[in-house]
């Protein structure tokens, strides 16, 4: 199976989460996969749902995994298993005021924490990408950012703001920053990230 999600790249992540599923799903028989029937795989998952009392998103991962591990690696016919996939609930996202996402920012005295909030919320982006942006992803010209291995590991690009350009060149004078936009500190033992000289936006 890991072999099989790692031919089908996907990220270090799922396969992470699909192996620690499949598993726990073995252990919880003390059997092959295999050896499982249909009726052992409803069983396992109404126990995570009734007895276990885990979260949606949890079964959804168990389902996902599951169905990986028998139609890709074992061949099996998973809709022949006939196992629905259970229902998840929708709740509406907690969406900020104007005036609260404001205050967030004017408290944030720090220069490039400001404009890393500011590049996050601004363009949408989760918090790995923000973190793999590097200088040259500002396209001060078409006004976009471009979002280089995202969700799903494709390319995309997004809006720069007026406002969030004008605080990344006030960011971007006072750091220097040179490959990465906003680059960690230096790991123990002096290693840091490799930089290469690159011009502003």
């Amino acid at each position: 199976m890991k072999r099989d999600l790692e031919l089908k790249n996907y990220s270090p992540k799922t396969r992470s989460c699909y192996l620690t599923s499949a598993r726990n799903f073995a252990l919880h028989f003390h059997r092959s996969p295999a050896e499982l029937t249909d009726e052992e795989i409803r069983e396992y998952l109404r126990y995570l749902i009734q007895e276990k009392k885990v979260s949606q998103s949890a079964i959804s991962q168990t389902y996902s995994s599951l169905k990986f591990l028998y139609e890709t690696t074992l061949r099996r016919d998973w809709k022949g298993f006939r196992i629905p996939r259970a229902k998840m609930g929708k709740s509406l996202p907690v969406v900020l005021s104007e005036e609260e996402i404001e205050a967030i920012f004017s408290a944030t005295r720090n220069l490039k924490h400001r404009a890393l909030l500011m590049t996050t919320y601004s363009a949408g982006l989760r918090v790995s990408e923000v973190a793999h942006l590097k200088v040259s992803d500002i396209d001060s010209q078409r006004m976009v950012i471009r979002v280089a291995q995202g969700k799903g590991a494709k390319d995309r690009y997004t809006l720069l703001g007026q406002r969030t350009l004008e605080v990344l060149r006030d960011y971007w004078r006072a750091y220097r920053p040179k490959e990465w936009l906003f680059p960690g500190q230096a790991a123990k033992g002096g290693v840091s990230f490799g930089f290469v000289g690159t011009e502003g936006f």
